[in-house]
């Protein structure tokens, strides 16, 4: 059955349908430098479209692109002191544009904001939980200030550590609030720990539908049945750390995608390689966006997935995600 849904993305409005494989948490322009001094901004514009170029040689195909406000300023040269890092910066999202433009890459934008120690907690503390949530609101109903561009989604959004921050907890519920009144998909960032379990609780006390959230990040937690749990719930499974081809992050991704699809869940599993570090590139020695639809997809055939099923978890999965 044919969608008449869209989704908007960095050029406008794009019908669902034409997404084609999706790589559903990515970044392609990031600033991470307060954590990551040696290889945490990516900013050259020409090796980005290379390297989205080489993953997508023919047919459309679909970024999410969740680099939200705090870790877009200075990010492209053309970056001015008025980008704060409290929206999202305007040259971000036009060297974006371009890139998208230039490769014919379907890119959706997320909005939000990130976690802590990049969360401005004094802002966050004046403006409080509604105000924020109106701001994310704006950016996926007008669009990002000083853009034309919408946001389509909502993340990433989370957690440092293995608890929720005071101010994490703020974003969260903003994010939670604005999710609920637009309809539109949130997306965590939940790493190491499984903290997962409490940003699930905060979204939906905040009236979301369990079916639009994705908790990211489920393939670094090292507790057996995280994942079973958060999809139990009803949630989107992030299996989105996949940016090295060392044979155990191979044979861990495969492991879990075989527990969710034999416990039915099959259609809540996201693939991706959470690119945001320049050596998670090809030209510096990485995969780059290509080891989802490469090696991992091999592996998977090869352990009895159906290229009917890698299609679904690929394609159906990530539109049924930003489909409102």
């Amino acid at each position: 059955m044919q969608s008449t849904c869209t989704v908007a993305t960095a050029l406008g409005d794009v019908p669902v349908d034409e997404l084609g494989p999706v790589l559903p948490h990515e970044h392609l322009f990031i600033n991470l430098m307060r954590e990551r001094r040696g290889d945490g901004l990516i900013n050259d514009e020409a090796l980005v479209a290379r390297e989205v170029a080489a993953w997508a040689p023919d047919g459309p195909r679909t970024v999410f692109d969740l680099t939200t406000a705090e870790l877009t300023a200075g990010t492209v040269p053309a970056s001015t002191a008025a980008e704060t890092g409290w929206s999202r910066a305007p040259s971000n999202i036009a060297a974006v544009q371009r890139v998208s433009s230039g490769t014919g890459v379907h890119v959706v934008l997320g909005t939000g904001h990130y976690r802590d120690p990049f969360i401005d907690r004094d802002r966050m503390d004046r403006f409080g939980v509604d105000a924020i949530a109106e701001e994310i609101v704006r950016d996926l109903t007008e669009s990002f200030p000083g853009t034309d561009a919408r946001a389509g989604l909502i993340g990433e959004v989370g957690c440092d550590l293995w608890y929720v921050s005071a101010a994490e907890e703020r974003s969260l519920r903003a994010a939670g609030r604005a999710g609920a009144r637009s309809g539109a998909p949130v997306y965590t960032h939940a790493a190491r720990w499984p903290v997962g379990l409490a940003q699930l609780d905060l979204l939906l006390a905040e009236g979301m539908d369990p079916t639009r959230i994705a908790i990211g990040h489920c393939d670094t937690v090292p507790h057996d049945g995280y994942a079973l749990d958060i999809a139990r719930r009803g949630a989107y499974v992030g299996i989105d750390t996949i940016n090295n081809s060392r044979p155990w992050t191979i044979e861990h991704s495969v492991s879990l995608v075989q527990q969710l699809r034999a416990a039915g869940h099959l259609d809540q599993v996201l693939l991706s390689h959470d690119v945001c570090l320049t050596s998670h590139l090809q030209a510096h020695g990485g995969n780059g966006y290509a080891l989802v639809g490469g090696d991992l997809r091999c592996a998977l055939l090869d352990a009895g997935l159906e290229p009917e099923e890698y299609r679904r978890i690929t394609i159906d999965n990530p539109a049924r995600l930003v489909t409102r």
